[in-house]
């Protein structure tokens, strides 16, 4: 038997043997397909895309071909919701009932971990951050992770009990741009990054989230262990994950920082203080640029700041490169954070001021906190040069664009595309009505009149709704507008830390739970809690965004086609995805927009990026479904 036919034969049989063991306990032909595409991706060594539709069980689909062929394997999610389901739940399971040993391992970026040289500074009383660079941070507060941090086996932030203010943390943490490394650290050896990176270099199967894997990739495979096989889940997202990742941001709080690093280690005040005063001074040149395109050398007032940045940043490096070499303990350690982070501000100066070609550069974020971005415009060169020829990939989603492979630097000759259909009974579990008689979702009229949509429909479902917006702006509306006309509670996205959020509407059947983009995908809600899933409008993308207006004019007549649309229907079939999660769940999905029914140019696109349901336009249709279940 031929290696590729062994390693399928045995996956298959190995997923029969897990499926025994799950509380349903069938087999569905959708994973077992699934599984034996990627078991022989990985024999052959060829790329796989998979279209995997909900409820196909794409996680043990990849996780068993690659824990049974040997291959060691990272696994990077688009949310942290998919990591904890890995590490908590499946990857266990797997381990507890596959007949040969695993090991896995969750690697997060270096900030997510306590740095216990930090601390130990803190608890000295040696840091200087009483400086004119800003205040210190609670002591109550960094008390408390300090006592956590002596009993903590992960040092791994995600696991305090009660989030920590940004200052607090920032304040016991260190960044790959800081830390020196273990090996130059007093406390490397108590380091908790290098060991959950030890504990990785030993694993089978390695979590990491797709943006460490993008700086994986931008530090030419520095963070990761080598690995054979890398399976993308949520892969819909790689595109604009990667070009974030090779990309470059500056904010004032990068100025702030590093005088705070380098006051804990320099005497001279006035050479932190000249650093610190550039922060300001970046924030208020770029403010009123918020929404800017630039192209090509940084000019105006921004320019200028760079330029001091320059002449301000060499004498404090040379003042750190000063401090004698065989200082050691805690000074030695500061000086080397305080000579890397500068030394990376440095580059970053250098490769902001300058856009270079095939690059786009534009400012955003709030007046308070504005950003000047640089990210490459096609990410395809990229990949084709670092990451296809290094491992063998598997990229899945429940929806994947047609033309990602191309985006992502795929030849075609290189990888397999396969979609497995979804084991859910839509035409009978469900239902897709349009509003197609509402106005035009950009005038002044539509709001009032989604609201009405809106409330009929979920007086109908009895609550059980979740309500998804295309903006802050729709769902603060939404939530002033019928909050006091609806008898049922309704819970808005900022109220609640995102898991009591979840946590209460899947508790409470007759809640409602207004959200944006971030519940769009991710969000698993099964059963009666949930009948209803509605959406204002179509997501098409912002047409003011500087990289995708940089991605349409390489597209030119094609950019609605290869920009616009599939971004706009995978994220619409994602925010579906909510509403179906198993065999016996049953509901509404409700469009508000009538363009969905109306525009002949992309109706049937966006029609056929959702699941086959009966369609309706006729919302008392869609109320007599929602009562039937009640």
């Amino acid at each position: 038997m031929a290696s590729s036919d062994r390693l399928v034969a045995n996956t298959t049989a190995a997923l029969g043997a897990i499926t025994a063991t799950l509380p349903t306990g069938e087999a569905r032909t959708g994973q077992i397909e699934m599984a034996q595409a990627v078991a022989r991706a990985i024999s052959e060594g060829r790329h796989l895309v998979v279209e995997a539709g909900t409820g196909t069980g794409k996680t043990f689909a990849y996780l068993v071909p690659a824990i049974i062929s040997g291959r060691r394997t990272v696994v990077a999610t688009a949310t942290k919701t998919l990591q904890d389901q890995l590490a908590t739940k499946d990857l266990p399971h797997l381990v507890e009932h596959l007949d040969r040993p695993v090991e896995f391992a969750v690697l997060k970026g270096r900030s997510n971990y306590v740095c216990m040289q930090r601390i130990h500074e803190l608890d000295d009383g040696e840091d200087r951050l009483d400086l004119d660079t800003g205040p210190r941070p609670p002591a109550e507060e960094i008390a408390a992770i300090a006592r956590w941090a002596v009993t903590s086996e992960t040092g791994d932030r995600a696991e305090l009990m009660v989030e920590p203010s940004h200052r607090a943390w920032a304040a016991v943490s260190v960044g790959p741009r800081e830390c020196p490394g273990a090996t130059r650290c007093p406390k490397g050896d108590e380091c908790f990054a290098e060991r959950a990176r030890a504990a990785a270099m030993e694993a089978d199967v390695i979590i990491v989230n797709t943006h460490l894997y993008g700086m994986h990739l931008a530090t030419g495979g520095a963070l990761l262990p080598e690995h054979e096989v890398v399976v993308f889940d949520e892969a819909h997202q790689l595109e604009d994950t990667i070009a974030a990742t090779s990309g470059v941001d500056l904010t004032g709080g990068r100025f702030t920082a590093l005088a705070r690093t380098i006051g804990a280690i320099l005497a001279d005040p006035s050479i932190v203080a000249g650093i610190d005063d550039l922060g300001s001074q970046w924030r208020a040149s770029i403010a009123d640029e918020r929404g800017r395109r630039l192209r090509g050398a940084v000019d105006g007032d921004a320019a200028r700041v760079l330029g001091l940045a320059r002449a301000r940043l060499e004498p404090a490096m040379a003042a750190l490169r000063a401090i004698p070499d065989d200082s050691s303990g805690d000074v030695g350690a500061r000086k080397l954070r305080a000579i890397k982070a500068t030394t990376s501000l440095i580059e970053d100066i250098d490769r902001i001021s300058e856009v270079r070609s095939g690059e786009v550069a534009w400012i955003e974020g709030t007046e308070e906190n504005p950003v000047l971005r640089v990210a490459p415009i096609d990410v395809g060169g990229l990949l084709a040069d670092v990451m296809w020829p290094a491992a063998t990939a598997v990229l899945t989603s429940a929806t994947l664009p047609a033309a990602l492979p191309d985006q992502l630097g795929l030849e075609p000759g290189a990888f397999e595309r396969i979609t497995v259909e979804s084991p859910f009974d839509y035409p009978n579990q469900s239902m897709l009505y349009c509003a197609a008689h509402m106005p035009d979702p950009r005038s002044e009229a539509f709001d009032p009149a989604m609201h009405d949509e809106l409330a009929a429909l979920i007086e109908a479902a009895g609550g059980r709704t979740m309500a998804l917006f295309t903006s802050y702006r729709a769902l603060s509306a939404a939530v002033e507008a019928l909050r006091d006309r609806l008898d049922v509670p309704i819970l808005a996205q900022d109220e609640l830390p995102k898991p009591l959020l979840i946590e209460r509407f899947t508790a409470e059947p007759e809640t409602c739970l207004f959200a944006t983009m971030g519940f769009w995908q991710g969000v698993d809600v099964p059963g009666a809690t949930l009948s209803l899933v509605t959406i204002d409008r179509l997501p098409f993308p912002r047409p003011d965004d500087p990289l995708l207006q940089a991605r349409r004019d390489r597209a030119r007549a094609d950019a609605f086609r290869l920009v616009d649309l599939p971004r706009a229907t995978t994220l619409l079939a994602q925010g579906a995805g909510r509403l179906i999660r198993t065999t016996t769940d049953r509901g509404v999905i409700a469009v508000f927009d009538p363009r969905m029914a109306t525009n002949a140019r992309y109706r049937w696109d966006v029609i056929a990026a959702l699941p086959p349901m009966p369609r309706t336009k006729i919302r008392t249709d869609a109320e007599e479904f929602l009562r039937s279940l009640r």
